[in-house]
This record gives C-alpha cells, sequence and structure tokens, in this order.
C-alpha cells in the first residue's frame, strides 16, 4: 500500500519542491519566512484551515534553520543587564542604584551576583521584570 502512495508523491512534489524544502541559505530562509508571513495571513489561528499543517512544516523548517545557524546565546541577569546598558546608552556609573562603580563592575564581570534590592532597582529602571536579572 505505502507504493501508490508514494506514486502519488512523485508526480506531486515537482510542483511543492519549489516551496517546501529545508533551507540551507539565507535566501531560501527568507523565502520561507515570507511564505510564513503570508500563511499566517491566510491561516490566522484557525487550525482546520486546509493550510494549518503547511504553516506549520513552515515554521518548523524555519525554527532548525534558526537552530543551525543562528543560535541564541544564553542568557542570564548579567548578560540582559549588559544588553539593556548597551540598548540605552549608559555606562557603570549609571547604575548608581546598585551600588557602586566599582561594585557594578563586579557585577559586570561575574565577580559578584546580583542581590534582591539590586534586582528591584534594576527592574524599575528599565521596566523589565525582575525575572530578567534572575
Amino acid at each position: 500500500m505505502p507504493e501508490i502512495k508514494f506514486k502519488k508523491i512523485i508526480h506531486t512534489w515537482p510542483k511543492v519542491s519549489k516551496d517546501l524544502y529545508v533551507p540551507h541559505t539565507k535566501i531560501e530562509y527568507e523565502h520561507l519566512r515570507g511564505q510564513l508571513d503570508e500563511l499566517i495571513d491566510e491561516v490566522g489561528n484557525n487550525e482546520n484551515h486546509p493550510l494549518a499543517s503547511y504553516m506549520e512544516m513552515i515554521g518548523v523548517l524555519i525554527l532548525d534553520y534558526e537552530k543551525e545557524y543562528h543560535p541564541m546565546p544564553e542568557s542570564n541577569g548579567i548578560n540582559a543587564l549588559k544588553y539593556l546598558m548597551k540598548e540605552r546608552g549608559l555606562n557603570q556609573s549609571d547604575l548608581i542604584e546598585i551600588g557602586t562603580q566599582g561594585v557594578v563592575s563586579e557585577i559586570l564581570n561575574g565577580k559578584r551576583e546580583l542581590n534582591i534590592r539590586q534586582i528591584k532597582e534594576l527592574s524599575k529602571k528599565f521596566s523589565v521584570s525582575p525575572a530578567v536579572f534572575i
């Protein structure tokens, strides 16, 4: 019985393979992202839409590409703090809420951990959840 299914696929695949493939280049990746955007507009949250599983497959292919070619660095409170400082153009002396410049330097260099009070202050300063710094 599986032979019959593959015979059907052999005739259909050349038409489909131009839009459904494992991306290996940035151009292929961008093409799939464009498809996904269009599919999201068409399908939305309708799990019963005829293209819902196709949209899911494209999403998985994109995610796999991103994991391989653009892995996310591990994040922690210190990395989050460094990112927020860079994003806002701040330096160590701008973080008086958490201590002296020496204390801030030790925290940023991983020699000292943030305490609860410092996390609360940073959370307020950057308008983010305290969980960002944990």
